[in-house]
């Protein structure tokens, strides 16, 4: 049975406060399984975003609780879930977050010096996760001198140098152009296949739908339903 890497039962969120405050998620149940990429699809506003960053435990939900590898986060302190996420949780987002002044092996490096990984060992991983997503030739290159396609690499890279149980994408590919949307798909489906990992992709873009294992569908802060995606239907 494949293992679950993250749950959320009945999440919900308000934001804002007063007269302004608004019910952003509304009773959220969703579950992560490892070896598997999951689509939450959704248009502008409908909660997808503020979904993710409680899943990354970066949001406290007003409701509900949130467990990553099996690890109830409800009650943690900032330092314990600073903790979570830097063994547990990789995240890459629309824009890269690349230090213009370290080189693609640097700014990988850097997720593992935050754990308190240096040495030769950790330019090793560094290395290795450069390869894995096809940047073996530009380790030493600088941001500035890499197209959007290949910093969105480094950024992956970085999020699977600490070999974490979980990646959250939010909008990974919207400031690409197809062919580079479609590799870095490619590449994010390929982690998945990791039966320890599980990957999220936070998208309103249609195209991903082949590279997907599961899509979730949320509207106005619920899932309104869920189906297979292209790659279920495929194997």
């Amino acid at each position: 049975m494949t293992a679950l890497v993250m749950e959320a039962n009945a999440i919900a969120k308000d934001l804002g406060s007063g007269a302004a405050q608004i019910r952003a998620l509304k009773g959220v149940d969703l579950a992560l399984k490892g070896g598997e990429l999951t689509l939450l699809m959704g248009p502008s506003g409908s909660g997808k975003t503020t979904l993710l960053s409680i899943l990354g435990c970066m949001l406290t939900p007003t409701e509900g609780t949130v467990r990553v590898c099996g690890d109830l986060i409800s009650g943690k302190t900032p330092e314990d879930l600073a903790k979570i996420r830097r063994e547990n949780i990789g995240f890459v987002f629309q824009s890269y977050h690349l230090f213009p002044t370290l080189t693609a092996a640097d700014n990988v490096r850097l997720a593992l010096d935050v754990r308190g990984e240096n040495g030769k060992e950790a330019r090793d991983k560094s290395h290795a996760a450069l390869d894995r997503v096809g940047l073996s030739g530009k380790m030493g290159n600088y941001p500035r001198e890499l197209s959007g396609g290949e910093q969105q690499r480094v950024a992956i890279a970085r999020a699977v140098v600490g070999d974490p149980s979980v990646i959250l994408a939010d909008e990974p590919t919207a400031a690409l152009d197809s062919e580079n949307g479609k590799a870095i798909m490619g590449i994010l489906a390929n982690i998945a296949k990791d039966p320890g990992r599980g990957v999220l992709v936070v998208t309103h873009d249609p195209r991903l739908v082949p590279f997907a294992g599961r899509i979730v569908h949320i509207e106005d802060g619920l899932i309104v339903r869920e189906e297979a995606g292209g790659a279920a239907q495929a194997s």
